[in-house]
């Protein structure tokens, strides 16, 4: 007889889905315009969060936020400047970032805190106040990307065409850098600095080849990230692996599955 899952469990597979549905569409805007680095680099920043919010004993979600908001408004900035290649500068950012969140983190906690949880995650260690973050964060997140759906998708796929035709690429580019700040923090708790990005990239990698429209790709990704979530759900608690690990290979398998499938059909 199967037995009611623990309420740790539930919260769990909840923040999950909830981020699994948030985090597909600015999966595909990420995958369009190539910035899978830049997603990299702010959830390195998240570090610097970290010990932010451990320093002023604030809430670390929000210290992650702040962090990661700081972070996009340094990478305008690089952006701008014409001293060294944009991709040169966010490989000087991305591992700048992350030596000196692991410092600043044992400066303000010391050596004994639990780095890995940072890096790695811990879905199941998902609160409460977490799951508020997830879907009162994720439901501001939704409602903006449904606005700016169109511009985004139209600067994406041809920059220079929506821009003849009237768009102002700074105000949509600027505010899905913010909402994607604002995702990478929350799911920092539940896949970790250095997963995060596959949560929003993976889904969307496995999306594409089998999706005509962006809108598709889109409902695609996410249903794919909720398939991936039930599966490394079951495959964690199964075997006893870690959570966000067995999400993203799950993740992973489908995306592997869906290029070999695309590839198939060229060729």
């Amino acid at each position: 007889m199967l037995s009611w899952p623990e309420p740790f469990v539930w919260r769990a597979f909840l923040a999950a889905v909830g981020l699994a549905v948030i985090a597909a569409p600015l999966g595909c805007i990420v995958v369009w315009r190539r910035m899978s680095y830049v997603g990299e680099t702010l959830a390195q920043a998240g570090l610097l969060g970290v010990a932010l919010g451990l320093a002023l004993k604030i809430d670390l979600t929000l210290a992650v936020v702040v962090a990661a908001v700081a972070a996009v408004g340094v990478l305008t900035l690089l952006g701008r400047q014409r001293v060294v290649p944009l991709d040169s500068a966010l490989g000087l950012t991305h591992h700048a970032t992350l030596a000196l969140g692991i410092v600043a983190i044992a400066l303000a906690k010391g050596p004994g805190i639990d780095l890995m949880s940072y890096l790695f995650g811990d879905v199941f260690a998902v609160t409460s106040t977490d799951l508020i973050w997830v879907y009162a964060g994720g439901a501001v997140v939704l409602a903006a990307i449904f606005y700016l759906w169109e511009p985004l998708v139209r600067l994406s796929l041809h920059e220079d065409l929506a821009t003849a035709e009237g768009i102002n690429p700074r105000l949509p580019r600027a505010a899905f850098d913010l909402l994607l700040a604002l995702v990478i923090a929350v799911a920092m708790k539940i896949v970790g600095v250095l997963l995060v990005m596959a949560f929003l990239v993976v889904p969307a990698v496995a999306a594409r080849p089998l999706s005509g429209t962006p809108i598709r790709m889109a409902l695609l990704a996410a249903a794919i990230a909720v398939a991936s979530t039930i599966f490394g759900f079951w495959l964690s608690l199964s075997s006893d692996l870690p959570g966000g690990p067995s999400i993203v290979i799950a993740m992973c398998t489908v995306a592997a599955i869906s290029l070999l499938a695309g590839s198939r059909r060229q060729g």
